[in-house]
């Protein structure tokens, strides 16, 4: 009877034992398991495939909007409709024209039909992003509303939304105001032959002033960008509403809103 005792104890023991090198090795293994940064795969109509690696701990709002808007199918059709050699290429406006932007019933299930911002994460706004702007690097595009005040300034910081731009030569005067969000790791030769698409001055530029020749002559159309998040669940980015800078240039100077243009 002792001896039974004394086996039962000796297999209780070792289970215990078992059981905590077991909970250890899932202790160990989470803390050294080596998280991968999501992979965005571009493919662009008559160029090819661009793929672009995220950078969650650089910019995670900005990650977290582009991953939701890709794997909803938002860019999917959309074009690069500004595109200036030797500085970037620029994409995600769903009308074509560079004012357009996102609604939340792009970004999730049961969203309005209205726009909306997030904030911009980079330096100058608070947040510790130090992604420089180099080749390849990809960015979020903003508005930038103190061309009408000074004071705007925070608006204008917080106003992007779908679009970005892919650099095609390194600019340090975006270091630290724009949100740069990753890099370009296959593709870039991709990247400089929409660089050099024949471009044009803007159909609008004589409403708008805007005599920078930059669209396209002929349509570069983005086929799909889909994101492969390596495993990780991410959530939805923390929406801001948009700032009605018409509104307020009639509240500060009485100007009819339908007579300015964006």
């Amino acid at each position: 009877m002792k001896i039974f005792k004394s086996i039962v104890w000796i297999i209780c023991l070792l289970l215990i034992i078992a059981l905590i090198a077991f909970v250890s090795w899932g202790y160990y293994k989470n803390a050294t398991m080596e998280v991968k940064n999501p992979i965005a795969t571009m493919e662009v109509e008559n160029f090819g495939t661009i793929k672009i690696e995220l950078y969650p701990d650089k910019a995670p709002q900005t990650v977290e909007n582009f991953i939701a808007l890709a794997n909803r199918g938002f860019y999917d059709g959309l074009t690069f409709h500004r595109i200036v050699k030797d500085f970037m290429i620029q994409g995600g406006d769903p009308q074509g024209t560079g004012e357009g932007s996102a609604t939340l019933a792009d970004l999730k299930d049961g969203g309005e039909d209205t726009a909306y911002t997030i904030k911009g994460e980079f330096i100058a706004n608070g947040v510790d992003n130090d992604l420089k702007f180099d080749e390849g690097v990809i960015g979020m595009a903003r508005n930038d509303y103190t061309s009408y005040s000074s004071s705007l300034t925070e608006e204008s910081y917080n106003s992007g939304s779908s679009q970005f731009f892919i650099m095609t030569q390194p600019n340090t005067s975006l270091n630290g105001y724009y949100t740069a969000f990753g890099k370009v790791i296959e593709g870039m030769d991709i990247v400089h032959n929409i660089e050099n698409v024949e471009v044009k001055v803007a159909d609008d530029s004589q409403e708008t002033g805007n005599t920078e020749q930059s669209t396209p002559v002929n349509p570069v159309k983005i086929t799909s960008i889909r994101v492969d998040t390596q495993g990780v669940n991410y959530d939805l980015p923390e929406t801001l509403t948009p700032f009605d800078y018409m509104s307020w240039m009639y509240q500060q100077y009485g100007i009819d809103p339908s007579s300015l243009s964006q």
